[in-house]
């Protein structure tokens, strides 16, 4: 203790002299100068790059002036020589990238090869454009690399469409895989790039463009209007499984009349995707058929996302041999994931096979995830904070301190650059050793960059630190705020770290704001109703407004879905509405009803918050805990709406 409490007095000395904000007329400089980029003011950008050497950001400032000559104007010796200069930077793979992109676009092929292979992290577009350079060079091998992106690739960036067409000339890809790759972007809801992709097809199964519109638009007249030979021909079948899969989109009972009918003129594989997709739709609506309609498409290759929600529809219905049957369909890679393994585990389980099961659940036993604390449940292991690595020594700090990286993104984040600040600290966290990540950790924290603080924390692999990983600021305001609306505050902080990671000015794309992502008119509505005097939105991102506003809300939502923190936590990120809709007719465990919530974003945000939660309790509480009894059972739907005029 007595260490601890001298390290906390020379780091904060150490900062001053190493991460010390810059005069506020330097900083404005940075700011005026990313504006000049913008603006396109080649003169100003230059003037202020030369006003801001030394400056902690110069890199950045330098960056933005060699990307504004791209491609006319780029100075490849000054881009050299920075490059050279910031070696392994964030900023410097951003150059190169950018610098790749405008060699790739002009096929300069020998000046992109010399640069692309020390990029650490190309993108797709990137990645294209190498195989574009492999082709040019007539590497005939760079087919073999393409043909995985010919179905992974739903609507791809302009430089892989040569790449594509590479493989429709070479004829590696031929009619069935192109009708596959368009069935896999009516899946994605992309009919634009399915449009394009039509123009692959042989000459006699190419529809027009009316047709085309027809099975989009208009599908359900275009099914009741299909003239006696419709599926004499490829195309006719096609375009019928596709307004099929359209109509599902909106109505899958309707989908699955419509099939019916034209079942016994499809080809088998035709038919097997089209009750699929029907399938994949009203899992999604969780209407009981769905098993039923997984059923009749029987083992036919199903896309990630269809399988996943084959599994859903069989757990909803609590159908544990089609769980196993649909796992044990998907792809090694996906099937490893901890959601599914735990979901095997519970269906070898459910069939007896206990021995399968246990092995399952201590594969991914102990991982700080809902589904490793879910199999610790299982193995009547109890949920425990790994014991607290020895805090940063003053050199650990002091050294991370001065990484220069690690500068550059709280510079960044103190002028509210924010995406190119966590992605400077996240490049930066590369291959840190578990040492190097805690002292970063505990860097930010006492900057109050709390987000980063836990993106750095979260890394560790042997030595950890909960208490940064699971930070709790604002103790004196969270913790009173909670227990004056009765709510647990481990709950209201797992839920915080999830949405705002604890940055009091986090503005979302939709408008959320603070510490706890209040939407406008949820604020307002809450104020009103508890009676905040004088309250306007200019408010929510004060820190004790936002708080009162939140766990009132938070209150509210409780109270009106039977105290449930599983309903509550899908109803703060989704609305109540959507948290009742999702209910069942029958009793659901928590963590299938947390699995099979349709939207991605909320499901994903529900696991993490009751994840979380555990978490909080143990560190508040001291002792071991469990997730199983946080997420209960959802009671089934009821005819009494509570709470009705909840936002």
């Amino acid at each position: 203790m007595t260490f601890f409490r001298s390290a906390a007095l020379f780091v904060p000395l150490l900062s001053c002299c190493l991460l010390a904000a810059a005069p506020a007329g330097a900083d404005e400089r940075v700011l005026a100068a990313r504006e000049a980029l913008r603006g396109g003011d080649h003169v100003r950008l230059e003037r202020l790059a030369n006003e801001l050497r030394g400056h902690e950001l110069a890199p950045w400032v330098d960056y933005w002036r060699l990307v504004a000559g791209l491609p006319d104007r780029f100075d490849a010796v000054a881009a050299r020589d920075f490059l050279a200069r910031h070696d392994g930077s964030y900023v410097a793979e951003k150059l190169r990238g950018d610098w790749l992109k405008a060699l790739g676009k002009a096929q300069r092929w020998s000046e992109f090869d010399a640069e692309f292979g020390k990029l650490v992290a190309p993108d797709q577009e990137l990645t294209c454009y190498a195989l574009q350079s492999r082709r040019a060079r007539g590497d005939a091998t760079m087919l073999d690399a393409a043909v995985p992106l010919w179905l992974s690739l739903i609507e791809p960036p302009e430089a892989c469409y040569p790449v594509l067409e590479a493989l429709i000339w070479d004829k590696r890809v031929l009619a069935d895989e192109v009708w596959a790759r368009i069935r896999r972007q009516f899946e994605a809801n992309r009919t634009a790039a399915a449009r394009y992709s039509a123009n692959y097809l042989p000459p006699s199964q190419t529809p027009s463009a009316a047709q085309l519109d027809a099975a989009i638009e208009r599908p359900l007249p275009m099914l009741v209007k299909l003239p006696a030979n419709w599926a004499e021909q490829r195309l006719g079948r096609e375009l019928a499984v596709l307004a099929v899969q359209r109509i599902a989109r909106n109505d899958p009972r309707q989908a699955a009349e419509q099939l019916e009918k034209l079942a016994p003129r499809l080809d088998p594989a035709q038919r097997s995707w089209a009750w699929a997709q029907i399938g994949w739709q009203g899992a999604l609506r969780h209407l009981p058929e769905a098993v039923g309609w997984f059923r009749q498409a029987g083992d036919t290759p199903l896309s990630d996302e269809v399988v996943q929600w084959k599994v859903r529809a069989a757990l909803r219905a609590q159908d544990w041999g089609q769980v196993r049957a649909a796992i044990e369909q998907m792809p090694p890679t996906l099937a490893a994931l901890p959601e599914w393994t735990y979901w095997l585990g519970r269906a070898y389980k459910a069939g007896g096979q206990l021995g399968e099961a246990d092995a399952l659940f201590r594969r991914i036993s102990g991982q700080p995830n809902f589904y490793g604390n879910l199999a610790d449940d299982e193995l009547d292991r109890p949920i425990v904070v790994p014991p607290k690595a020895a805090a940063p020594t003053p050199d650990e700090l002091t050294a991370a301190a001065a990484n220069p990286g690690l500068k550059r993104a709280l510079a960044l984040l103190r002028l509210n650059v924010r995406i190119e600040g966590v992605r400077e600290w996240n490049w930066t966290l590369r291959g840190m050793s578990d040492r190097q990540l805690l002292a970063a950790a505990e860097l930010a924290r006492r900057e109050d960059v709390f987000d980063r603080a836990i993106a750095a924390a979260d890394r560790t692999k042997d030595e950890h630190d909960y208490s940064l990983r699971y930070l709790a600021p604002f103790g004196e305001q969270v913790r009173p705020a909670a227990q004056k609306q009765g709510v647990d505050d481990a709950w209201v902080y797992g839920l915080m770290r999830q949405e705002s990671r604890f940055i009091t000015n986090a503005k979302s794309s939709v408008g959320a704001s603070g510490l706890m992502q209040l939407m406008p008119a949820t604020a307002k509505w809450v104020a009103k109703k508890i009676g905040l005097a004088n309250y306007h939105h200019g408010n929510v991102n004060d820190t004790e407004t936002n708080l009162l506003l939140g766990t009132s809300y938070m209150r509210m939502v409780m109270e009106s879905l039977d105290n449930h923190p599983v309903l509550a936590s899908a109803a703060y990120n989704a609305g109540p509405g959507r948290a009742r809709k999702w209910r069942a007719e029958r009793p659901l465990e928590g963590a299938i009803y947390a699995e099979t919530i349709p939207f991605t974003e909320t499901r994903d945000y529900v696991k993490k918050v009751m994840s979380n939660a555990v978490y909080y309790s143990a560190l508040f509480e001291g002792r071991p805990q469990s997730l199983k009894p946080r997420l209960g059972v959802i009671g089934p739907r009821g005819e009494v709406v509570k709470g009705a005029d909840l936002p």
